[in-house]
C-alpha cells in the first residue's frame, strides 16, 4: 500500500524480524502485542481510505476496531516463509473484517443495492452485445433515464463497489475463502478452486481488466495497489475527485458484472 511500501530503516526492519521470529517460534504474547502495535497504523490507513465511501453515520472508530480484529487474525495465520509481505497479506484480511462489520450493520440501503445490481447487469449485457464498453448515453437509453439521472445512479452505487474486490468466490473446504483481491494480488494463496478453474478465472479477470480504458486501469492500480486516496489519484490524472469516484464505480460495476456472469457459468458447468 502507499505508505507501507516505503523502505524501513534497517534497525526497525531487524526489530520486526525478531518479533516475528519470537512470535512464530514461541507464540509469545508480548511479541504478538508488539506486532499489533507496529501494524496498527496500517489498520488506521485502510479504515481511512474505506471511510471515503461511507455514509456520515458510520463511525471511523468502529471501522478501526473491526480492522484490528482482521489484523490479529492475519498475524495469527501469517506464514513468514510464504514469500508474501505481511502488509500485502494483512490488507485483505483487515478490509474483509471491516466489510464483515459493515454487512452486519446493513449499511447500504436496499434501494441503493438494487440500483447497483441493475447497473451491473446493464453494463454487462450491453458490453456483450456491443463488443465494447457502452457509452453513457447508451446505458441511459437502455434504462430509459436521462444521462443526468444515470450520473446520480452511479453516484448512489459508489458505496456498493467498495466490496467488489472482496467478493467471496467460493468458501469450499478452506477456512480462508478465496476473494477476488486474493487472485489479483499474487495468486499464491491456497484456493478452494481446482488449479484449472483458478487459472481460468485469473486469465478471465486479467482480460477483463485489460478491456478497461487506460484511465480506468490507472484508477484501479493507483487505488488498490498503490493505496492512494481518490484526491491524490485525481491530481495525478488531472481530474476532479468526483470524476475519479465515478470512473472507479463504473469500472468496478463492469468487472463485478463480468465476474458474476463468469461464476454463473462455472456453477452451471459443475
Amino acid at each position: 500500500m502507499g505508505e507501507t511500501i516505503r523502505k524501513r530503516p534497517k534497525k526497525i526492519e531487524e526489530s520486526i524480524e525478531q518479533l516475528w521470529t519470537e512470535y512464530t517460534g514461541k507464540k509469545s504474547q508480548e511479541a504478538k502485542d508488539q506486532l499489533i502495535l507496529h501494524y496498527l497504523p496500517l489498520v488506521r490507513y485502510i479504515a481511512g481510505r474505506m471511510a471515503i465511501s461511507m455514509p456520515s453515520h458510520i463511525d471511523s472508530d468502529d471501522l478501526i476496531s473491526s480492522g484490528v480484529i482482521g489484523l490479529i487474525k492475519a498475524i495469527e495465520r501469517y506464514d513468514i516463509n510464504c514469500g508474501t509481505q505481511f502488509e500485502t497479506y494483512a490488507t485483505t484480511r483487515i478490509r474483509g473484517s471491516i466489510l464483515d462489520e459493515l454487512r452486519s450493520l446493513d449499511w447500504v440501503p436496499r434501494s441503493v443495492r438494487g440500483k447497483a445490481k441493475v447497473l451491473q447487469k446493464v453494463y454487462s449485457a450491453l458490453e456483450e452485445q456491443l463488443g465494447r464498453e457502452p457509452k453513457d448515453e447508451e446505458v441511459a437509453a437502455h434504462l430509459n433515464i436521462s444521462e443526468e439521472e444515470l450520473e446520480e445512479w452511479i453516484s448512489y452505487a459508489a458505496p456498493t463497489t467498495l466490496v467488489s474486490l472482496n467478493t467471496v468466490l467460493n468458501s469450499g473446504d478452506d477456512d480462508k475463502p478465496l476473494q477476488v483481491i486474493d487472485i489479483l494480488e499474487d495468486g499464491k494463496h491456497k484456493s478452494p478452486f481446482s488449479h484449472t478453474e483458478q487459472k481460468e478465472l485469473e486469465t478471465f479477470l486479467a482480460d477483463s481488466i485489460s478491456d478497461l480504458s487506460t484511465q480506468e486501469k490507472m484508477v484501479i492500480i493507483l487505488y488498490y495497489y498503490e493505496g492512494l486516496m481518490l484526491k491524490e489519484i485525481g491530481q495525478i490524472l488531472g481530474v476532479s475527485e468526483s470524476r475519479v469516484s465515478q470512473v472507479h464505480t463504473k469500472s468496478m460495476l463492469r468487472l463485478k458484472g463480468k465476474l458474476h456472469q463468469r461464476m454463473k457459468e462455472f456453477s452451471q458447468a459443475i
